[in-house]
């Protein structure tokens, strides 16, 4: 034994070629700063020996290492920027001391090699992987760039324009396609991956591989004219700016950096890699996009626990509803392998739905991610029918018919009694109460909410709702479900218009104090997607959802809030639905709407909507972007701050995804609740209190208040 820790043990094999093999304590190989230590220990033992003669690195695991530690890093980046620079530069130290070993190196890639595992396997002068390999440079996802040499050695080992999409986009890739780039050398079947890396790193000690020219060309400067360089980046930073736009940096700080560092050796681009690392870390962006990947593996973490207790398992479905959202409940069930019944009352329907499903499983083959059988095989698995008696064998029902709490409850009534007495029943329905729903059934402990977004198959997110009587094991089986279905769950508590559109109406009644202050709706939409980030401005996501939608919901939201939600005298929401103006269902809503050269939905401002603004005695007046701002996203915050303070949410993480998953609240910002640590508490109810005058919604509760005044944050560090 040469060397043996808790994530590292590294031994001679034979004829002095030594495993290096990473295979960490917990679940997975990923690099702490312990892991770095102890690389750093095992390496300077191996610099030392003179009896070795070559270094093959393996995993002890089914990946080979799937990272960097992501926890460690949102407090390590509190550090000044000067400070950190030294700290990134010590982790990539140890990646050039790999580098640096005065023998053939050869990395055997088994799962996933991500980010830091990716770029330890840069260091070395081969890579094989087998055919369960995925490697790739995910960090921009996390608002950063590699750190530990990536974007050095990528470059020189397959070339600037294919190492800047890899790094620019992050996506993985299989070992098939990295070995068509020459990302690696070679792909074997997994049980031949040892013995053949061993077997090529033989082949270039006995010379038969020039490995020295291999590791030349990653410590000199990159081999490209400056026409091809000029060509090369230019591209490059067109395509990110197109792509990625202002408000992720990491993406064109990236290419910026390989470019600065394409005349340079390695120390001079490895230190270019730690200014740039430096620099990103130390923006929002990247707090903000690392805190949704924390967040998001907790919802995975509480879907997995739910699916570990739950009693009752999901083997087969039910929807009640076809339509639109009935089969894409329907097809995204059916496609991850839950059959499902879908009934409805009309043939119609059921048409549309199963129209609906062939409609996005066609997209799938023609995406290559399904083949002809397999399309027939999920076509297969649901069951279109006008009768209620194949509905009895199911383990769940999701009813899915027209928001109506009288129809919602006579047809749940109805299945109820047909149903086993352990099946699951529960509602797709965005406002009505599921505790007056519950009043239909003589068993309300099997009984949720189950709040899909449209279009279902886009939307991550399902709002799982729980009632006063609905039980644990409910939950959790309905959690299960929805993680088995492939979506992001989150559990709520049971409130006028739950979470999502309960935070959505103050939102939407912002924007409608605007229009009647004179503000130009289609300005407003401007300002909410160039400058904030959404992807639709609220005029246009009213349109989207449907201002006769809209509208109804106003009612609920009114006499669950009646102080805060109050109607609004003059409502524009309700001025489009009286003039049947309900948005892209019918053609026009704030924005007229055409069809382009694709059948899409293509929007026009409209004069007829500014025309029934005035008839409403609105006069038009500007307003800055930062009012435009404050007056929409200060009543969002305030609710999802109050849902969180009464326990409709139970976390600030489950606050944020559920906004991002739901609504595309802009990842950048990582969440309201992230959003306003961001700008910081006392600043926001600074900017609260300058627009409380306008109404309950733009009012702070005590609270925010109180955390305010004494620093506190919805995320500590």
């Amino acid at each position: 034994m040469i060397y043996q820790s808790n994530s590292i043990t590294v031994a001679y094999l034979a004829d002095g070629i030594a495993e290096f093999s990473f295979n960490a304590a917990g679940s997975v190989n990923k690099f702490d700063q312990q892991t770095l230590s102890d690389c750093r220990a095992a390496l300077n033992l191996l610099h030392a020996d003179k009896n070795l003669k070559g270094v093959v690195y393996t995993t002890g695991k089914d990946a080979f290492i799937v990272g960097a530690d992501i926890t460690e890093f949102l407090s390590t980046f509190q550090q000044p920027e000067a400070e950190l620079i030294p700290w990134i530069k010590n982790a990539s130290d140890v990646f050039d001391l790999a580098e640096d070993l005065p023998v053939p190196t050869i990395a055997a890639i088994r799962g996933f090699a991500l980010g830091g595992g990716f770029e330890w396997t840069l260091t070395a002068d081969y890579r094989i992987a087998d055919t369960t390999a995925k490697v790739g440079l995910p960090e921009v996802k996390l608002g950063l760039m590699p750190g530990f040499g990536g974007t050095v050695r990528l470059p020189r080992v397959i070339g600037a324009d294919g190492a800047m999409e890899w790094i620019t986009t992050g996506k993985e890739r299989g070992g098939e396609a990295a070995l068509k780039e020459g990302a690696v050398d070679a792909v074997v079947a997994p049980e031949k991956l040892k013995d053949a890396a061993i077997s090529m790193l033989k082949d270039a000690i006995a010379g038969k591989l020039n490995w020295q020219k291999k590791r030349r060309a990653k410590l000199q400067p990159l081999k490209l004219n400056k026409t091809e360089a000029l060509m090369s980046f230019s591209t490059a930073k067109g395509m990110v700016f197109a792509n990625a736009g202002k408000h992720y940096p990491a993406p064109m700080v990236a290419v910026e950096t390989i470019e600065a560092a394409a005349r340079l050796d390695r120390a001079g681009a490895i230190a270019l890699e730690n200014q740039g690392f430096a620099k990103l870390a130390k923006t929002t962006a990247a707090a903000a996009q690392i805190g949704l990947f924390l967040n998001d593996q907790l919802i995975k973490g509480k879907a997995k626990k739910a699916a570990k207790t739950a009693t009752k398992e999901v083997k087969k479905a039910a929807v009640l509803g076809a339509g639109i959202m009935g089969g894409g409940i329907a097809y995204q069930s059916a496609l991850k392998g839950v059959p499902v019944v879908m009934k409805d009352i009309a043939d119609k329907a059921l048409e549309l739905g199963m129209g609906e499903a062939t409609k996005l499983l066609n997209k799938q083959v023609e995406r290559k991610k399904l083949d002809a059988v397999g399309m027939a095989k999920v076509i297969a698995s649901i069951q279109p029918t006008l009768s209620m008696e194949p509905v009895k064998a199911v383990d769940i029902v999701v009813e899915a018919v027209v928001e109506n709490p009288k129809i919602k409850g006579a047809v749940l009534k109805e299945v109820e009694e047909l149903v086993a007495a352990d099946a699951i029943i529960t509602s797709n329905t965005s406002t009505i109460s599921i505790d007056s729903l519950a009043a239909n059934l003589k068993d309300p402990s099997r009984f949720c909410g189950m709040h899909f977004f449209n279009p279902v198959h886009q939307m991550p997110l399902v709002e799982v709702i729980r009632g006063k009587d609905t039980s644990e094991e409910t939950v959790a089986a309905v959690v299960a479900y929805a993680a088995k279905m492939g979506k992001s769950p989150i559990v709520v508590n049971d409130c006028p218009g739950f979470y999502v559109n309960r935070v959505l109406f103050p939102y939407f009644a912002g924007f409608s104090k605007l229009l009647l202050d004179g503000a130009d709706f289609a300005q407003v939409d401007k300002v909410m997607e160039k400058s904030f980030g959404w992807p639709m401005g609220p005029a246009y996501l009213l349109d989207v959802v449907g201002l006769d939608t809209a509208y109804h919901c106003t009612d609920v939201m009114a006499a669950g809030f009646p102080t805060r939600m109050a109607k609004l005298d003059k409502d524009p929401v309700a001025l489009m639905y009286q003039a049947q103006r309900f948005g892209q269902k019918n053609g026009v809503g704030f924005y007229a709407y055409s069809k382009d050269a694709k059948g899409k939905p293509k929007k026009a401002t409209d004069e007829v909507t500014y025309g029934l603004l005035s008839g409403a005695g609105v006069t038009k007046q500007d307003f800055s972007a930062d009012d435009i701002i404050a007056r929409c996203m200060v009543p969002m915050i305030n609710e999802v701050i109050r849902c969180l303070e009464e326990g409709i949410v139970a976390s600030a993480a489950e606050a944020d995804m559920g906004l991002i998953y739901g609504l595309g609240f802009p990842p950048f910002r990582g969440g309201p609740l992230r959003y306003a640590d961001t700008i910081g508490l006392a600043n926001f109810v600074a900017l609260a209190d300058k627009y409380a005058h306008l109404g309950e919604i733009y009012q702070v509760t005590e609270k925010t208040r109180a955390m305010a005044a004494a620093g506190d944050l919805f995320y500590p560090v």
